[in-house]
């Protein structure tokens, strides 16, 4: 595998999708894909050939493409990402959209729970710099992939170590975020996800654990008019609005995604 024409083919035979295969050239080579469609007879040498040899594997194998090139792209926002952090979804844009149109780039206090790579956290910040933005997660792993992204992007974000409310004793928020893990303990979705964090996918169970505990926690924590706004599987939306509305909150809805799957619930709290 000398060419890229020959790390190409090599992509094929393992079932690598093209545009995937390209990245990851693109990525060793430190070229764009338009360079890799013009140059395709370019040599590799042979530990670059061998690097992306290895990295096709890997893929093949279902390792995601953000932990291989160490970085993906959210809301505009290019992130580092590692395998200590979930890969930000296309989906979750959704719940930062829905962010911003409540802040309107007002001054307000902003809490993102179980940030990982500190994705919604950061682009709310990039897009509503009037917001003061804190961010929390139990594991200090992501907590220090989250601070290498906001100091790279410029943007100040608090960071703060502990499990969702814990470290957030006597404050409260105009708006809280949140993308905890949802899905079920025995989906079959999990089998193909073996290379993520699972404690960010699943709580086991139903699911729902995590979304329980940051909705009790919530009124303790939140201003009056506050808004809550969690992601959650497709199937759960019915069962979010309801703990909501059972712990007290106000306009409960759900918004949907681009697949049109029911994806992110909110509501406000009276107070």
């Amino acid at each position: 595998m000398r060419r890229v024409a020959d790390a190409l083919r090599r992509a094929r035979e393992l079932g690598v999708a093209r545009l995937d295969a390209q990245l990851l050239l693109g990525h060793h080579l430190k070229q764009p894909r338009a360079w890799l469609l013009a140059h395709d007879d370019a040599l590799l040498d042979t530990a670059l050939a061998a690097a992306v040899a290895a990295d096709l594997e890997r893929r093949a194998a279902g390792e995601p493409l953000a932990y291989l090139v160490g970085e993906r792209e959210f809301h505009g926002l290019l992130l580092q990402v590692s395998p200590a952090v979930l890969v930000p979804r296309p989906e979750t844009e959704l719940l930062v959209d829905w962010a911003i149109e409540v802040l309107e780039d007002r001054l307000a206090a902003v809490v993102d729970l179980g940030t990982g790579s500190g994705a919604i956290a950061l682009a709310v910040k990039h897009r509503c710099p009037a917001a003061t933005l804190t961010a929390t997660d139990a594991s200090a792993a992501a907590l220090a992939i989250a601070e290498g992204n906001a100091g790279r992007l410029g943007l100040a974000v608090e960071f703060t170590a502990g499990d969702w409310w814990q470290p957030l004793a006597g404050r409260r928020f105009d708006l809280a975020l949140s993308n905890p893990p949802y899905i079920a303990g025995g989906d079959a979705h999990l089998r193909a996800l073996t290379h993520e964090p699972q404690a960010a996918l699943t709580p086991g169970g139903d699911g729902l654990a995590a979304l329980r505990c940051i909705i009790a926690g919530a009124p303790q924590h939140l201003r009056a008019g506050a808004w809550l706004l969690l992601e959650h599987g497709y199937d759960q939306a019915a069962a979010v609005r309801q703990l909501l509305i059972d712990s007290g909150f106000a306009e409960a809805n759900t918004r949907h995604d681009l697949a049109g799957l029911p994806r992110c619930t909110g509501a406000r709290w009276p107070g």
